[in-house]
């Protein structure tokens, strides 16, 4: 795969271009190296209830109280982050007038080889795995740096809104999930739906229908890192579309992660479903999408 040169000087903000993409969604495309490129959405501004409802099924206390959130427009990656754009980031050279100076972070090529099963995990259009939240947020600080543009990773409200696009089900496809729609655990049933098939592995990123807002793999196939510290529940929860941290709190306190994975029973795929992890921490079942931020 051909890496991006090093270019002599950084590159000036380039404003969002709108373009019309397959799906008929707005976009806009970050060419990341020659054949690389990220489709970003247009997330439109808008309010809902974020949480899970005490009657929805296998819901738990840390999804409430359910509460009203207003965002703003933002942009959100189309589909998790594959192996092919995140080793074409990987491989960029810091901005510098002389191309020399290193990036504040250097980030392996290659962290899916790393894992003792990678033939499992390979491949291009396959998500890329085995990132820990430190290395994510340094993946969008090159995409800042490079760019000029807001990227970072998406607060937690973001993303759930983002998943939902404008539903209220446990899914954005109904009140239940097949491995038809999903990868995941298809061993175990949610609700009312069926069994089906367990992968044991990711797939390919947008083998399953896209949410109403062109949004594929919101659930399953990789848990998510999110940008917001892990609290609990929602009691003092914020109600806008930033990222929930706490400036007391250590560096070490686990960060947010969302939308089940290949390896997760069904309920943890809903759009409500809240995991967390060790920000330093990578996992076979682990990624990440980028979020963009307006540049006002």
């Amino acid at each position: 795969m051909a890496s991006a040169s090093a270019p002599q000087q950084t590159v000036p903000a380039e404003p969002w271009r709108i373009l019309r993409w397959r799906s008929r969604h707005l976009a806009h495309r970050e060419q990341l190296a020659e054949e690389v490129a990220l489709t970003m959405l247009r997330i439109p501004a808008g309010s809902f209830f974020m949480g899970a409802a005490e009657k929805e099924a296998d819901s738990r206390d840390s999804e409430r109280p359910v509460h009203r959130v207003t965002l703003a427009e933002f942009l959100l990656a189309q589909t998790p982050i594959t192996q092919a754009q995140w080793r074409a980031v990987a491989q960029w050279q810091r901005p510098e007038p002389d191309g020399a100076e290193e990036w504040p972070q250097t980030l392996d090529p290659d962290p899916v080889g790393k894992l003792q099963d990678a033939e499992r995990f390979r491949g291009d259009q396959r998500p890329v795995v085995n990132v820990s939240w430190n290395e994510a947020m340094a993946f969008c600080q090159r995409l800042r740096l490079r760019t000029g543009k807001n990227y970072t990773l998406p607060s937690e409200a973001q993303w759930e809104y983002a998943c939902r696009a404008g539903t209220t089900t446990p899914f954005h496809f109904g009140e239940t999930i097949s491995s038809e729609l999903a990868n995941y655990d298809g061993n175990h049933a949610y609700g009312e739906g069926p069994k089906g098939e367990y992968r044991k592995q990711t797939s390919d990123v947008g083998m399953f229908p896209a949410n109403a807002w062109g949004l594929h793999d919101m659930h399953g196939n990789v848990w998510e890192w999110c940008a917001d510290y892990w609290h609990p529940n929602y009691k003092e929860a914020l109600e806008d579309e930033r990222p929930w941290m706490d400036v007391n709190a250590k560096e070490s306190i686990f960060r947010l992660l969302r939308g089940g994975s290949w390896y997760s029973h069904p309920r943890y795929c809903r759009s409500a479903s809240r995991g967390n992890n060790h920000p330093g921490n990578r996992d076979g079942d682990i990624g990440f999408r980028v979020c963009c931020l307006p540049q006002d």
